[in-house]
């Protein structure tokens, strides 16, 4: 559930937003990472810098099972250790040379971060399906105003007019990231249902906290 304690899990993303070969950036609690997959499809989150001049990783690419920056090349492997050095073609990497990673796992369509080692696995949310994720410029309090409900323990809100949708929310730095989540069993048009009441929900939001400010 969405937590800043250290040895919580965060929902950075859906699965379906992170196809074989690519990176992507996210957040945690504990900052930004470059969260990517290998070419086989091994999943890893690792800190957004590259240690040699600061670039961010998630600005870089995936070739095959390592994460390259796009400044200089250096790649990392998913356990974080640098791996070739491209203008030091016949060097080893010194160990000492690598970035942070975390702990991540995929959990029915949902990519989840560790900050710091979990002892616990991520949520089950085996009767929701996943349909998209959205950013809203308002917090997880303004969220539930306008929706009517309240995070229960697992820290989804279901909207009070439309029960069958859910909303996974994660507090970012002056904004939300929501998941967008439908029962299972749903057909096709409630996905696009869904879909559009969470835009209108962003909406609602966002036009309350102009008002407020």
């Amino acid at each position: 559930m969405p937590s800043d304690t250290a040895g919580s899990w965060t929902p950075v993303a859906l699965s379906a937003d992170l196809p074989p070969a690519t990176v992507i950036p996210a957040w945690t609690p504990a900052g930004s990472i470059a969260l990517w997959r290998s070419q086989s499809g091994r999943l890893s989150a690792s800190s957004d810098r590259c240690p040699h001049r600061g670039m961010r990783l998630s600005h870089g690419f995936v070739r095959g099972e390592a994460l390259s920056c796009i400044y200089h090349g250096w790649s990392y492997s998913p356990a974080g250790g640098c791996i070739r050095i491209p203008a030091h073609p016949d060097l080893v990497p010194p160990e000492t040379i690598r970035v942070a990673v975390q702990q991540v796992e995929e959990q029915g369509g949902i990519i989840w971060v560790a900050v710091g080692e979990s002892a616990l696995r991520p949520p089950r949310l085996d009767h929701l399906v996943p349909i998209r994720s959205l950013t809203l410029n308002a917090d997880i309090a303004a969220i539930e105003a306008a929706a009517g409900e309240k995070a229960d323990a697992g820290g989804l809100i279901r909207l009070a007019d439309c029960p069958w949708v859910r909303v996974l929310p994660t507090a970012q730095i002056g904004s939300t990231l929501i998941h967008v989540l439908i029962e299972r069993g749903r057909n096709a048009a409630d996905r696009v249902t869904a879909s559009r009441i969470a835009e209108a929900l962003r909406r609602r939001v966002e036009t309350s906290q102009k008002d407020v400010a």
